[in-house]
């Protein structure tokens, strides 16, 4: 059996360290507060816009929705963009991407947030930030949520051979950077490599963002291999949330896995927030 790493130790550690920032923020009369930008009735963002908004209220960090239309206009939403952009009351801003794509550029989106508000990583600063190992913007909340699990699980990464299913701005780029900053070993590969499987098998660390329900079995496997399964989605096979590993099958036969749910996912909001009180420190030059 193998060792499961569950989320939400590692995510009371992070809101423990919120709080510490919350409190010294109180002190000096200042909120922080998260904006909350969706457009359209995605479950998916609505979901998570729940459990940020429940987190946030756990940890008395204030949220401002705006809430769109399907057919809202590009303009109307770019002034409300900006208006939370100059809003010195709102220190940190969450998209949901992507947005229309008939109306909505997502590089102009992703870099028309300001970047100290920047909460998710998702600019070009942020991720040159991370691309770099500078301090500028913030890591991809889920990138981030990787690094923190094998932390606080003192998973020793300098040198091990770590594989990446998973290629996007959102995961596989920014985490591949972050392990090679802590002098990992890294290989990512994605849907279209040759030999997935064989080449995954040999991993002594194997992190799956694919975003394809449960294609990672026991051939992408070895007994003392690590499994962080960042992928989640609706498995209509099993009726549940599944990730990208089939943990029934997989789970038997490796060292340690995080699980779906109940893992990365479980952090991710709490790094969210982290970052939302960190900026709010920085943006009102608290030491």
């Amino acid at each position: 059996m193998a060792r499961i790493l569950k989320g939400k130790e590692v995510a009371d550690a992070i809101n423990e360290n919120s709080i510490n920032i919350i409190n010294e923020l109180k002190q000096n009369n200042i909120n922080p507060t998260l904006a909350i930008f969706r457009v359209g009735e995605k479950d998916a963002d609505i979901s998570y816009e729940t459990g940020t908004m429940k987190k946030c209220k756990q940890l008395d960090v204030n949220v401002i929705n705006y809430l769109f239309p399907e057919d809202v206009s590009v303009e109307e939403f770019y002034d409300k963009l900006e208006e939370a952009n100059e809003d010195k009351n709102i220190h940190g801003i969450l998209v949901f991407r992507p947005l229309p794509k008939d109306r909505f550029n997502d590089d102009r989106l992703r870099n028309s947030i300001n970047p100290s508000k920047d909460v998710d990583g998702c600019s070009d600063l942020s991720l040159a930030g991370t691309f770099t190992n500078k301090d500028l913007g913030f890591p991809a909340c889920t990138a981030q949520a990787t690094l923190e699990v094998l932390d606080y699980y003192n998973i020793d990464i300098e040198g091990k051979n770590i594989v990446i299913i998973g290629r996007s701005l959102v995961i596989g780029k920014p985490v591949s950077m972050m392990l090679l900053n802590k002098n990992a070993t890294v290989t990512i590969c994605h849907t279209k490599t040759q030999n997935l499987a064989q080449i995954c098998s040999k991993a002594e660390i194997l992190i799956c963002s694919a975003g394809r329900v449960e294609m990672v079995n026991k051939d992408f496997t070895n007994k003392n291999q690590i499994v962080i399964d960042v992928g989640i989605d609706w498995n209509e096979k099993k009726q549940k949330l599944s990730g990208d590993v089939d943990f029934d099958e997989v789970e038997p036969l490796v060292q340690a896995i995080t699980p779906v749910p109940g893992g990365i996912g479980a952090i991710t909001t709490s790094i969210l927030i982290n970052h939302v009180v960190k900026a709010a420190k920085n943006l009102n030059h608290l030491k």
